[in-house]
């Protein structure tokens, strides 16, 4: 009998278009070759050309959907995404309390705060939540610098910025910060810098002249996930995620009338 590949877990909205969000997320898992699972936190109305609406998902839901495949299939590694409220950020940190996310299971946070054109798409309850309820629990967070200005109000505008910003972060709780640097739009790369209170762990990337980059922070983290599903270290697990998103972008594609998908389907074809 085939055995059950990692399993991870992905608690975040549905993007309609599925370019980012939980489907980003899943097809992730698959490229990573893990099975992926899902507790939905809203449902978007959006396609290439953005987001026109949006439904809350009730928090006991969500933290009943974390428990369900908690308690029967297992989780190896988890992620979050949209979490869209303050009420939602609670019940998730309640639920991964009781199920042992961000205990003996990797917890990685994406603090998904900032549209790309940097607008704050958390209320500022929600951000609070966001920092005192959920990276206490990180293995992991991985904010890009609009967020890492919401969250910290540090703008970063180079490298040592970022170091810095990292030191801030990592003082709400987390164990490891990962500052991710594709908006620092002056920079030739895309440096991406990982702390862990002890050391700085540099990330370089090439920056594309592309604008499809939709889903990148989404598959960024899964690809993240997947590697600390397998019971790797998070700077094992960094490093396969650089690699992957690098390729991802690389192979992004047009869709729509807008802004299209990073992709992981050249995993497939390789």
């Amino acid at each position: 009998m085939t055995v059950a590949p990692p399993k991870a877990l992905t608690i975040a909205g549905s993007d309609s278009g599925g370019g980012a969000g939980l489907q980003a997320d899943l097809r992730t898992f698959f490229a990573c070759g893990v099975h992926g699972m899902t507790a939905v936190t809203a449902v978007t109305v959006q396609n290439s050309l953005g987001v026109t609406g949006y439904t809350e998902i009730p928090p006991e839901t969500v933290a009943a959907q974390i428990e369900a495949v908690a308690g029967d299939i297992g989780v190896d590694a988890a992620k979050t995404g949209m979490l869209a409220s303050a009420a939602i950020i609670e019940a998730v940190a309640d639920a991964c309390d009781r199920v042992h996310i961000g205990r003996s299971i990797p917890f990685v946070v994406d603090p998904v705060a900032a549209s790309m054109h940097g607008n704050q798409l958390l209320r500022d309850d929600a951000l609070d939540a966001l920092r005192t309820k959920l990276f206490p629990r990180a293995t992991l967070i991985t904010p890009n610098l609009d967020e890492v200005r919401l969250l910290t109000g540090v703008d970063v505008r180079s490298h040592d910025d970022q170091r810095k910003a990292a030191e801030v972060l990592l003082g709400f709780g987390s164990k490891w910060v990962l500052v991710k640097g594709g908006h620092l739009w002056d920079d030739p790369g895309c440096l991406d810098v990982l702390y862990d209170g002890s050391e700085f762990i540099e990330f370089p990337g090439p920056r594309y002249d592309v604008k499809h980059t939709h889903g990148s922070g989404d598959t960024l983290a899964s690809a993240i996930t997947s590697r600390l599903a397998r019971g790797e270290d998070v700077p094992t697990a960094v490093a396969f995620g650089k690699e992957f998103i690098v390729k991802s972008v690389a192979a992004a594609y047009p869709l729509g009338g807008g802004v299209g998908p990073v992709s992981p389907l050249w995993r497939l074809e390789e």
